[in-house]
């Protein structure tokens, strides 16, 4: 396939670095996507098509490369190639490494993490649009090509960045990507902003869990003709979620939809709850759409609330409203009843403290930081059946018995576990349950 840019040309930036093109990755709507090569190390830079390289473009451009990127999930501009008005210009960003998948790729079984990793790309997924939003900007476009990631360890990357604007401002052609937009944006009644950049990640994260789309039950199966009306009425007029209590209009289909009917109840209470909420009300109030802290929370908790099945060894996921209703935790592949060990709880927090378990700086400061380890599940060397929490963190700890007694937890020592004792983290308080 040939491109704009023929391999081995050079092409100085902005900054006055040269870059060698190297071969063409692809193509899209707005541009080419190249391997170009500086100094030994390989980046991408995205050209555009001579009609998208606009004055507006252009400033956006400029913008994101001085403002930098919120953290390194995002594959962000960071030098630009422009040579004069009338004439094509590109950027340069980090280049994708292999490894990195697609949902598509996990939809279709090309990519197949484990329950944990899945989770954890959540969190980092959700962690990374969190931050963008924090630095005032919206995203515009969060869709299934936008996103990548590591099926081993869940770290992500967020590519194509350079429609992300200023929360509010309307100064890009780019409105988002059909299934993902919000019903207001289907309807011309709402530009892109932070709120329906919200509903598209919820939509992201549904495909995520659910390996489907939260709105396509019996009303899209009935359509024989998917044109623009249909889809107007499907996403936009008439949007019904596929498991909405109220309305049983739109359920999956078995047979055709059997994706979500089958994982819809392997998940924990809290993570449907927040789909349901995302689905529902926000449907028509983008002011109460699930928030990223929201989200990450429930994740958090999922990260740390996995066990194996004791007979078959799928990751089983705990389910706080099954210990409120007295319900008990079955296996969801074999069916075998699962017991669960003792849980810290901090906060928000909960943590099952199985063999090797960590506790993360998120689990006893509330700060989002889920890959800083600040205490592991050890057993006691000289009694095999006493098992403790080994202080990892910066700070002492204070063990509070059942009886009120306190000891102090330097680094290096370790809180046994034990039903009725506490754990003081400084502000906050554990209680092992």
């Amino acid at each position: 396939m040939d491109g704009q840019l023929k391999n081995g040309t050079l092409l100085v930036s902005e900054s006055s670095n040269r870059y060698k093109v190297v071969s063409l990755l692809g193509a899209g709507g707005q541009g080419e996507v190249y391997d170009v090569e500086l100094n030994g190390k390989h980046y991408a830079l995205k050209w555009y098509y001579k009609h998208m390289a606009t004055k507006e473009q252009k400033s956006i451009l400029d913008n994101l490369v001085s403002k930098g990127a919120p953290d390194n999930t995002f594959l962000w501009p960071q030098d630009l190639i422009f040579n004069g008005w009338g004439q094509s210009f590109g950027y340069i960003m980090p280049l994708r490494p292999k490894n990195y998948k697609s949902i598509v790729d996990m939809m279709k079984r090309r990519a197949e993490p484990s329950f944990y990793t899945l989770c954890r790309a959540a969190y980092n997924l959700t962690n990374g649009y969190q931050k963008l939003h924090s630095m005032g900007y919206s995203y515009r476009d969060i869709s299934f090509g936008n996103l990548f990631f590591d099926p081993n360890n869940g770290d992500v990357l967020i590519c194509d960045n350079d429609n992300v604007a200023a929360n509010g401002i309307d100064n890009s052609a780019v409105y988002g990507t059909p299934r993902f937009m919000a019903p207001e944006i289907v309807l011309g009644k709402a530009k892109p902003s932070r709120n329906t950049d919200l509903y598209s990640l919820a939509v992201l994260l549904f495909y995520m869990f659910m390996m489907g789309h939260p709105l396509e039950g019996k009303l899209e199966a009935d359509i024989r003709c998917m044109d623009i009306h249909a889809m107007n009425r499907l996403y936009g007029t008439n949007p019904v979620f596929v498991f909405d209590p109220n309305n049983k209009t739109n359920r999956p289909v078995k047979g055709y939809q059997d994706n979500v009917l089958i994982y819809w109840d392997i998940y924990p209470q809290i993570i449907r709850d927040l789909f349901m909420r995302s689905f529902t009300e926000g449907l028509t109030a983008p002011n109460k759409r699930v928030t990223e802290k929201q989200w990450l929370d429930a994740f958090a908790n999922l990260m740390t609330g996995i066990i194996a099945c004791p007979g078959c060894g799928a990751e089983v996921f705990f389910d706080e409203s099954k210990v409120a209703s007295g319900v008990a935790h079955t296996c969801w592949n074999c069916g075998r009843a699962t017991q669960y060990p003792v849980s810290i709880i901090v906060g928000k927090s909960r943590v099952l403290l199985k063999k090797g378990a960590k506790l993360y700086a998120h689990n006893i400061y509330g700060n989002y930081d889920m890959d800083t380890v600040v205490g592991e599940v050890v057993q006691n060397p000289n009694n095999p059946n006493l098992w403790g929490i080994k202080n990892q963190s910066k700070d002492n700890w204070t063990y509070i018995r059942a009886d009120g007694q306190q000891i102090p937890v330097a680094l290096g020592r370790s809180a046994a576990i034990a039903k009725d004792a506490k754990i003081g983290f400084g502000q906050l308080i554990g209680e092992f349950k």
